[in-house]
């Protein structure tokens, strides 16, 4: 049993090495590939990715299902295929990122209503962005530091631990603040810095903690983070959910209208009822534009397992 125990080490470190090689491989690469050369690439390997139709690519289209209850299996096929090729397109960009001039980001960036933001940010109120898993939300962030001097955000460790040092390093270049998940205090640290005026986008459409709200999110009940809720309870910010897609070679977002503040009921009405809003707006942005939202994970309490089922709905 040691024995085995440690070859499944040694077989975990050494797929840890590699999955950092080929990230990091590929990041160097793909910078040097023409851009028309890259999307091909990317294109590519997302076709090829959709057709093996494994566990993610399988989510995707329950997924979209829920966007398109309407569309026929192979209509709901397609689409997953097409978001695939836009999931793809954010690496691409992502990795090319590094590349580009201050001017490029903007230039390649359009934010619908974004004077919302910009009221937020210069009133001293602070601007909490909450995103969904649309479009390019890194490019999204490196607009936002941009425009407003840096943010502060929270990003979930990625293993290998070398590949989430790489995303931190090229984060933190840009100028975002990079708080990893899990690290005690950070709503405090989230708040001072909403109170300090800054930008905090935050991911809205994915619970990773286990302890998310159920509320409506394309007229089904799914668990949501309560994070962005809990924020908006604690500090004076704006609350604006964002939804971001791809468009004439371009990437984009748009500003939601702001979430307000419940002033009855108790804090976990309050945080159920700015959650609601949060995903009513996302529901909104997905129906116009599937394709560019990239969850391929379980949201909707039907499709969690029943560990995660029964305490999403406790």
């Amino acid at each position: 049993m040691a024995t085995e125990s440690r070859a499944r080490r040694t077989l975990g470190t050494v797929n840890d090495a590699a999955t950092e090689w080929a990230f990091a491989v590929g990041w160097r690469l793909v910078r040097r590939l023409p851009e028309r050369a890259a999307y091909r690439v990317f294109d590519g390997a997302a076709d090829v990715i959709w057709r093996r139709d494994g566990s993610g690519v399988r989510q995707l289209k329950r997924n979209l299902r829920r966007a398109r209850p309407e569309a026929s299996t192979e209509e709901i096929a397609e689409l997953a295929r097409l978001s695939m090729r836009s999931y793809l397109r954010y690496w691409c960009d992502t990795f090319r990122l590094p590349n580009w001039s201050p001017e490029q980001i903007t230039d390649t960036f359009v934010m619908d209503r974004g004077e919302l933001l910009d009221q937020a940010v210069a009133s001293g109120r602070g601007a909490l962005m909450v995103v969904n898993h649309s479009g390019n939300w890194d490019h999204a962030g490196a607009w936002g530091c941009m425009r407003y001097g840096g943010l502060t955000t929270v990003a979930e460790r990625l293993k290998p631990e070398g590949l989430y040092e790489r995303f931190l390093a090229y984060r933190t270049a840009m100028g975002m603040e990079i708080l990893p998940t899990g690290e005690p205090g950070i709503i405090r640290t989230l708040a001072r810095r909403l109170n300090e005026g800054r930008l905090v986008p935050l991911m809205g459409d994915r619970d990773i903690s286990r302890n998310g709200i159920v509320v409506d999110l394309l007229g089904e009940p799914a668990s949501l983070p309560a994070g962005p809720a809990l924020l908006a309870l604690l500090t004076d910010a704006q609350v604006h959910p964002v939804t971001l897609w791809f468009e004439d070679g371009v990437a984009r977002g748009r500003v939601h209208d702001e979430i307000a503040r419940p002033t009855a009921g108790t804090q976990e009405d309050q945080v159920r009822l700015i959650t609601q809003g949060i995903a009513d707006a996302f529901s909104e942005g997905i129906r116009e534009r599937p394709v560019d939202w990239h969850m391929m994970q379980p949201v909707w309490i039907e499709d969690l397992d029943p560990s995660r089922r029964s305490g999403a709905a406790s």
